[in-house]
């Protein structure tokens, strides 16, 4: 099993069910910068009823949350750990996932590493590798179209935006 292979790691099947299924996302390397791509998914998981939490040494708060050093600081269970740091940080963070027992592991775009993935999936989480989590919850719950998007979903249904 190498890298190069992303769609075993890009199932829709696997994406639909942990976005289904989790409640709880703490997202690893979430950014107060408003203009930077973590907070803006943070941001839009909250407002579509998840509860997020941050995680990221150097905040104290983000997204008027409180914001942990390290995922083992975490006191709640986690259904989804989200990474938005460099591929070499993986393994470590793969590691703390599977010591607070979150149910996935899921790597932005570009975080892309081998050894992360192997661990967390030996411990039976489920591993999403090189695609971002909003954009797939977009794709999935329908709406897409807020970016623009052709969804190619055909409806009778009139109004603004859902």
């Amino acid at each position: 099993m190498t890298d190069l292979d992303l769609r075993l790691y890009q199932d829709p099947l696997t994406i639909q069910r942990v976005l289904h299924g989790a409640r709880t996302i703490a997202i690893v390397g979430l950014s107060n910068n408003e203009l930077r791509a973590s907070y803006f998914v943070g941001y839009y998981l909250k407002r579509h009823g998840y509860r997020v939490i941050p995680v990221n040494p150097r905040e104290t708060e983000i997204l008027g949350e409180t914001c942990y050093a390290s995922l083992l600081d975490v006191p709640v269970p986690v259904d989804v750990v989200n990474v938005f740091r460099a591929p070499d940080a993986l393994p470590g963070i793969a590691r703390d996932a599977v010591a607070i027992r979150a149910g996935a592991l899921w790597c932005q775009f570009g975080v892309i590493n081998a050894e992360g993935a192997r661990i967390a999936e030996e411990a039976g989480l489920r591993v999403i590798k090189d695609r971002c989590l909003k954009i797939e919850h977009a794709r999935y719950v329908g709406r897409m179209h807020w970016l623009g998007f052709n969804t190619q979903r055909i409806t009778s249904v009139r109004g603004g935006l859902q």
